[in-house]
């Protein structure tokens, strides 16, 4: 369901994969519209394997740990709503 109660579209979003980021020596899963000929299974699911060279783990600019301030208070309302929708 998207916000507002509606569903999407159909037809109009791209195919989403299960896939496993890996950056050194840090792994998390997540979903992508990329395949990779590398797979890794994963909790019992096939996870295509993406190897990225830029995470929060390697700059940590990416954590949050540096808040980006505007006025309204914008980013940090986006983060409590989206920010959590990848964790379990």
């Amino acid at each position: 369901m998207g916000h507002n109660g509606q569903d999407m579209k159909a037809g109009i979003h791209p195919p989403t994969y299960p896939v496993l980021f890996v950056d050194g020596d840090h792994e998390w899963t997540g979903v992508s519209t990329m395949k990779t000929a590398d797979t890794r299974v994963v909790d019992g699911v096939e996870h295509y394997v993406v190897n990225v060279e830029i995470s929060s783990f390697t700059h940590p600019f990416y954590t949050g740990q540096k808040k980006i301030v505007d006025s309204a208070g914008r980013v940090e309302k986006f983060m409590r709503r989206y920010g959590q929708q990848n964790k379990k």
